[in-house]
Order: C-alpha cells, then structure tokens, then sequence
C-alpha cells in the first residue's frame, strides 16, 4: 500500500512539475502495454527493460498498468477474436511454425489466443495512447496547475513558513 501511494504521489508532483510531459506520456503508454497483456510474459520483462533504459516514470507505468488490466479482463472476448484471426491465418502457419521451434520465442506465449491478440492490440494502440496522453498533461497543466497558482490560497500557503521549508528539504533530498 505505502508503495502505490508513493508512486501516486510521485506521478501527482511529476504532473505538477515543469518538466516530464513526455516521461509521463510514455509512462502511461508502458503501463498500457503492460496492462493490456499478460503480466508473467517476455513482453512484460521487455517493458522492464525499457524502464531502466529509456526515462519513462515508473509511476505512471504502474498505476496505468493497474488501470488498464481491469479493462483487459472486460476486453478478453475481443483480444480471443483478434488473436484467433492472427493465428488462423493460413499465410502465417509458415512464421507461427518457424518462431516456435526458436529457443526463447515460445516464451512469448504467441500461439495462445488471447495473448496474441492483446499483444496486437497494445502494440497498434500504444501510440494512439502516447499522444492522447501528452496532450492531456499539457491540458492539466494549463488548465489546473497554472489556473490554481494563480489564486490567493497558493500565493498565501508559498508564504508560510512550512511551504518553504518543505520546498527548501525537497531541493536538499530530491523528494
């Protein structure tokens, strides 16, 4: 629990910062991915691996990723028709045969139904999902952030006392 509201709060001062529309963008896109397929699969530990290698902010991978596997489960019926689709397609037999005599390609768990056609799907929506979501942090801070800084009630809690001795120990510890 303490590390889901850890993460939440990081994805809140992520959201409220000047910096990561792009982060967050993808952020959301990775948990997307991860959502949308299986969790205990080699494409789950790929999107890891993107983690540590590309700046993706982990905590909005992982509260879409949360998010975006309760719409998975609704949506099983449909990946089960897609994937069926892929699979049956007489001009892929060739491929399917060749990729699951491979060494780690079976791993992948293509040959299932419903992995394929989650697999697919994410892969064709993921930057459709990118886009619509860096635009909504660019709205939410136009129209929230900037729209609450511009009140009374912030200008008087950045007078206080504690507000810059927060700010001044979040500048200190990276918090």
């Amino acid at each position: 629990m303490a590390l889901i509201l850890k993460q939440l709060f990081g994805l809140l001062k992520m959201l409220n910062s000047e910096t990561g529309t792009n982060q967050i963008a993808a952020g959301l896109a990775a948990g997307f991915v991860l959502g949308m397929t299986p969790f205990l699969s080699l494409q789950s530990l790929l999107i890891f691996v993107c983690f540590f290698v590309f700046r993706i902010q982990i905590g909005a991978a992982f509260l879409s990723a949360f998010f975006f596997s309760f719409i998975a489960y609704i949506l099983d019926p449909v990946f089960h028709a897609v994937g069926s689709a892929i699979l049956e397609a007489d001009s892929l037999q060739g491929a399917f045969t060749v990729l699951y005599n491979m060494p780690i390609i079976p791993l992948t768990r293509f040959n299932n139904s419903i992995v394929m056609g989650s697999g697919v799907v994410a892969l064709a929506l993921t930057p459709f999902v990118f886009l619509v979501a860096r635009n909504l942090v660019k709205h939410y801070r136009v129209q929230v952030v900037d729209r609450l800084k511009s009140t009374k009630a912030w200008r008087a809690m950045q007078a206080t006392t504690l507000f810059r001795w927060y700010f001044t120990y979040s500048k200190l510890h990276g918090e």
